[in-house]
């Protein structure tokens, strides 16, 4: 197990205001719609979630870093669990040559619109039954999905990671490392449950028998 960050760029490209989330009404009404993942979330406003979830090409260099450090070769099995609309996924198409794409959500709103090239490869479902055969997959990535999950899911969905992976294992989840970035992430969050520091997301994974890599956001 490794921390590696790739993502840092995608995450600071990202200008966020938190005070204005919570004064901006009832933030508690906003996580309540989010949490429904559709039009509201992906496509409504700000307030209740992306505020219009357009791909502008960054997952690009995101896809590269990990087929380079993965070594993934072309033909390369590939699930991203928690796909959204399946930006990552594309690029993985453009930088592994001939890569076997697959994508999982539990949103069929971002399924129905998804980017038409990868929307055949994409499919319903939740992260804690992945409904595939045990080491199906040469790269398993889940993206800012896994702290969306309480924690009797997020063991059954950390233990469907590892079983289906046959080569690389990255996750991304929300956290913090101090008690601003704490605050923050509380003022900005609309779907997480599971917010922990590095120490303690490495204490989940030991106990839940994940061993492949991961990586933090932190709201700085």
């Amino acid at each position: 197990m490794a921390y590696i960050d790739f993502l840092e760029q995608v995450h600071t490209g990202t200008k966020r205001d938190y005070l204005s989330r919570v004064l901006a009404g009832n933030k508690a009404e906003f996580a309540t719609i989010a949490k429904r993942f559709d039009q509201d979330y992906w496509d409504g406003s700000r307030n209740t979630g992306y505020g219009g979830y357009k791909y502008d090409g960054r997952w690009f260099a995101v896809a590269q870093r990990l087929a380079a450090h993965y070594g993934l070769k072309p033909g390369a099995r590939i699930l991203d669990v928690g796909c959204g609309k399946g930006f990552l996924l594309h690029e993985f198409t453009r930088v592994v040559p001939g890569a076997d794409i697959t994508g999982l959500d539990v949103s069929a709103y971002a399924l129905e619109h998804a980017m038409e090239e990868v929307k055949p490869r994409l499919q319903l479902g939740n992260a804690t039954r992945l409904p595939f055969p045990d080491k199906s997959f040469d790269l398993v990535v889940s993206i800012n999905t896994l702290h969306n999950l309480r924690l009797p899911e997020l063991e059954p969905a950390l233990r469907e990671i590892e079983r289906v992976a046959r080569g690389g294992r990255y996750i991304l989840m929300d956290g913090y490392r101090n008690e601003q970035e704490k605050v923050n992430l509380l003022y900005w969050q609309l779907t997480c449950e599971c917010f922990f520091t590095p120490e303690e997301w490495e204490w989940v994974f030991q106990k839940c028998g994940y061993t492949g890599d991961y990586g933090c956001v932190f709201f700085e």
